[in-house]
């Protein structure tokens, strides 16, 4: 039996708020590292073109920003995840 596999994009499952909330929380816990490439794929879910007006930032300079390996900014970060209608909070731990 031949299997043809291809490969699982998270942005084709990111379908509600409760779903990105879940999904960073997810990618925070196990390895924080992965938090751009998690914000590129919650971006590309909601369409990469409106999350770049949103954040003031050109959508090929998000791409690249959000891509696999990419270690943008801290500004960055921040103005994506306004974008989304979120930001972050810091807690004791616990």
């Amino acid at each position: 039996m031949d299997t043809e596999w291809t490969a699982w994009d998270p942005a084709d499952d990111i379908d509600s708020f409760e779903d990105v909330v879940l999904y960073l929380n997810a990618i925070l816990e196990e390895d924080p590292a992965l938090l751009p490439q998690a914000l590129g794929d919650i971006a590309r879910s909601k369409g990469m073109s409106e999350i770049s007006l949103r954040c003031g930032l050109g959508r090929e300079s998000l791409y690249k920003s959000l891509s696999e390996n990419a270690q943008p900014r801290f500004t960055t970060i921040h103005k994506v995840l306004s974008a989304l209608g979120l930001r972050l909070r810091i807690e004791k731990a616990s």
